[in-house]
């Protein structure tokens, strides 16, 4: 098998085996804070997430 195959199968396993970690959808991962229709992040936009250009 070739080196980058083997690469994107791990990182392939990977990504999966993280992604079914959730255990609960209504809290959030790092603080275990409930979720509810009153959290700030709920009015996010695209725009806010802005992130300047990097300087040369």
């Amino acid at each position: 098998m070739k080196q980058n195959t083997w690469i994107t199968l791990v990182l392939v396993a990977s990504v999966t085996v993280l992604g079914a970690c959730e255990k609960n959808a209504d809290s959030y991962p790092i603080s275990g804070e409930q979720c509810g229709p009153e959290d700030p992040v709920q009015t996010l936009d695209a725009n806010d997430c802005y992130t300047p250009p990097p300087v040369n």
